[in-house]
């Protein structure tokens, strides 16, 4: 049963990272949502980077979950699912999360409220979904869903070949 649940946590990991890749080139659209203005004043000042990722920024009151991360790392796709937990409101880290996601220019593509609450931002050849969640013993979790394809970056296709404009 265990393995089952894992399974279908990892295939729907990548099926999430496979849409939320191929609506990137969407992301020059003009997004249909209101436009959110965060006081990112509610939470002190940050205290590092996601994994090693420098333009995904995070408040000080988050701590990693290593147990619940994982880190993938090819030649042509680097990303993975970072768990973070801490003493923080879910509304204010929302809008501390958005407000300091397009601080590094990531586009805000999609949002979904129910018990928890989804975030989707990308960049080109990078996506970022973020689920934020009441946690246990008062705390709140945020896990972070990253893709980087780092060949659309440098101009090449998966198969390391120049692509033409």
């Amino acid at each position: 049963m265990k393995t089952e649940r894992i399974g279908f946590r990892g295939t729907l990991f990548f099926l999430i990272a496979a849409a939320l890749f191929l609506t990137a080139g969407c992301a020059g659209q003009p997004f249909a949502g209101k436009q959110v203005t965060a006081d990112a004043s509610a939470l002190p000042p940050v205290s590092g980077f996601a994994d090693d990722i420098q333009d995904i920024v995070l408040p000080t009151e988050l701590e990693w979950n290593r147990k619940k991360s994982m880190t993938i790392k090819t030649e042509s796709f680097r990303g993975g699912v970072w768990r973070y937990e801490g003493k923080v409101e879910p509304i204010s880290l929302k809008d501390f999360m958005i407000s300091s996601m397009q601080d590094h220019k990531w586009k805000l593509v999609g949002e979904a409220t129910s018990q928890d609450i989804l975030l989707a931002f990308v960049k080109p050849s990078k996506t970022c979904m973020m689920v934020i969640s009441e946690g246990n013993f008062g705390k709140t979790d945020l896990t972070l869903y990253v893709t980087i394809d780092k060949t659309a970056a440098a101009g090449l296709n998966p198969f390391g070949e120049a692509v033409g404009k």
